[in-house]
């Protein structure tokens, strides 16, 4: 009798300790929050975070090319393969919706899982461009330059699309570089939490003093203060 009780005991036992090894292989896979300290991923992106998504999504049967480290085009399909399967919107970008998704914790310091730094550089180009405007102008150039770095023609961060060649005049003389006032650092946090007053627009003008024909060819959305907003 002591015998058998004894055998069925280091049944149980070993059969615990499976059940506890297929959980915690589960929990790394589908449950428990691996900790990544950047603020967004996406095409352009490299490194770590990338092949730690490139390896869930692959794990997970929605991924099917190398393991790199690299945000390219087949990366960018499967995230939003991913995307669409969880609900979400399907834009291929891991923000903050698609990471906690795929248990992975994005660090973030400020609106939109942009940097402090990214923060204070766009509120420096509100503050140059449009410190003369009523504040929901300087939101919507804060939203320009965020809907460019969303889309594929412009660079995908907030400096690369500040600093392209030509890009804004108050770049070319070094307004840019003027002390944000408080309006502008609202404007910018604003812009970044996703308030769009223009609806998408990439481009704006003063019709005052603009001299491009090409700009003045874009279809014109909205007016707000002395800035023409357009697509």
């Amino acid at each position: 009798m002591k015998k058998i009780i004894i055998s069925v005991s280091l049944i149980l036992i070993f059969t615990s300790c499976l059940v506890l090894g297929v959980n915690e292989v589960y929990g790394q896979d589908q449950g428990q929050e691996e900790a990544v300290s950047v603020a967004v991923v996406k095409q352009g992106s490299t490194g770590t975070v990338v092949k730690t998504i490139q390896t869930k999504l692959k794990n997970w049967g929605y991924y099917t090319g190398a393991v790199d480290g690299i945000y390219g085009a087949k990366t960018v399909s499967a995230v939003k393969y991913f995307q669409r399967k969880n609900g979400l919107t399907a834009d291929g970008i891991v923000g903050s919706k698609t990471a906690a998704a795929m248990g992975i914790k994005l660090s973030s310091t400020s609106s939109g899982g942009y940097s402090s730094n990214d923060t204070y550089l766009l509120a420096k180009c509100i503050h140059a461009e449009a410190r003369g405007e009523k504040y929901l102008g300087q939101v919507a150039v804060g939203a320009v330059i965020l809907n460019r770095v969303k889309s594929s023609k412009f660079p995908n961060t907030i400096a690369g699309v500040i600093y392209q060649a030509g890009a804004f005049t108050a770049v070319s003389d070094g307004q840019i570089n003027l002390e944000p006032n408080q309006s502008a650092m609202n404007a910018a946090k604003d812009a970044l939490s996703g308030w769009d007053p223009t609806n998408g627009c990439l481009y704006y003008y003063n019709p005052n003093t603009a001299t491009s024909a090409w700009i003045r060819s874009r279809e014109v959305r909205l007016v707000i203060g002395n800035h023409t907003f357009c697509v």
